[in-house]
């Protein structure tokens, strides 16, 4: 048996601010849940020096670890305080990219939990952490498992660029045909004040039903997933639950699936497409449009939130009241362009839901295959002319 502590240590190693990009600065909130990796950030820290990681570093939150967020560093920049960087100590006698798997095991996060601190925002134990102990392997059979599971992250990394690229092309076209106008036939159409004849500035509580969240009160939860998931962020896939028969006869807090869910806490204007029926917190708001026309409203509000930056009074990280997102005014185009639009959209929008089916049993096939390697359960035999 090794312990944690022999093989990798804390990086204590520090970055000024100002000399990274926003985009390599890492937080517990563009960290995903469920080893999903990190998300572009949007803001740089307030702080003027954070924590340096740099390419091969592992960095774990250590906010909620029941909420499994983990990242394998592919470059240098910097973290937050909450954020732990491993980095092991000697890379010939340890992988890094094993280090990663070892520490995504659901094992070392529920080691991580045993000796949290709070109960509202626990929080690992640093002093204790180093002290997870595990069989050690000798390095080529870490290369060898470390190489299995990788062949299952590259083809979940390949799924991820095929949804970014999908997602953009919808985008390109919603820009192409109601802020550039350039939809089919607009060499004909008449404008009047900017806008095509026909089409309307309407606010989005009179196309959409929204509804805002509330977090239940603590009698309602429990940890058995009975009832119904509860999601307090766009990316938090419920690891509460809520009892459906308490909850919702006397809350209307509901988000059903294919709703869109969209933060009114920082950071403002995330969005996500729930999968199932859920409870939302009171930093969500579940929109729906009145017309089923869902792909377009969905493009048609992310547009805005990139694009004029607005919400939220002009700051990102800043709330916005339910007043507020009613109020918001969109140009909408006749019945035609718009079923038009949506069906076209829907069709990127199916192949992106298939695209994020595959990471999801990629992910469980992964999660499955890795308590069975690191424990010797399944054999593992480097490749020949190595030695065990």
């Amino acid at each position: 048996m090794r312990r944690l502590k022999e093989i990798a240590y804390y990086v204590s190693d520090k970055i000024d601010v100002k000399n990274m990009s926003v985009a390599d600065y890492i937080s517990t909130d563009n960290m995903l849940p469920e080893k999903g990796g990190i998300e572009v950030c949007l803001t740089k820290p307030e702080a003027n020096r954070v924590t340096r990681y740099q390419a091969g570093d592992v960095l774990v939150s250590n906010i909620r670890p029941y909420f499994k967020k983990i990242w394998f560093s592919n470059r240098m920049g910097g973290c937050s305080n909450d954020v732990i960087v491993f980095r092991v100590i000697d890379e010939i006698q340890t992988s890094s990219r094993y280090l990663y798997y070892l520490l995504s095991q659901d094992y070392f996060f529920d080691f991580m939990m045993s000796g949290s601190n709070g109960t509202k925002m626990p929080r690992g134990n640093k002093k204790l952490i180093p002290e997870f102990a595990f069989e050690y392997v000798q390095i080529e059979k870490q290369r060898a498992i470390a190489d299995i599971l990788s062949g299952y992250d590259d083809l979940i990394e390949n799924n991820q660029k095929q949804i970014k690229l999908l997602e953009e092309a919808a985008m390109r076209l919603y820009k192409d045909w109601f802020v550039n106008l350039r939809f089919p036939g607009h060499e004909t159409t008449k404008i009047v004040d900017g806008v095509p004849e026909g089409w309307n500035i309407k606010y989005l509580i009179d196309i959409a039903d929204i509804t805002m969240g509330q977090s239940p009160k603590s009698e309602y939860y429990n940890d058995k997933q009975r009832g119904l998931p509860f999601h307090q962020d766009v990316t938090n896939y419920g690891h509460r639950f809520v009892t459906d028969e308490m909850y919702s006869t006397n809350f209307t807090r509901i988000a059903e699936a294919g709703s869109i869910l969209f933060s009114v806490r920082a950071p403002v204007g995330r969005m996500n497409i729930t999968k199932n029926k859920i409870v939302i917190g009171r930093g969500l708001a579940a929109i729906n449009h009145k017309d089923e026309l869902q792909s377009l409203l969905f493009y048609m509000i992310k547009n805005r939130f990139y694009k004029d930056n607005l919400i939220g009074n002009g700051a990102i990280y800043a709330s916005i009241t339910k007043d507020d997102l009613y109020s918001q005014k969109f140009l909408i185009p006749d019945d035609d362009f718009a079923n038009d639009f949506n069906s076209i959209v829907k069709d990127i929008d199916q192949r992106i839901a298939n695209a994020d089916r595959q990471i999801f049993l990629l992910q469980q096939a992964r999660d499955r295959l890795l308590p069975k390697l690191m424990s010797g359960q399944i054999e593992i035999i480097p490749a020949r002319g190595e030695t065990t």
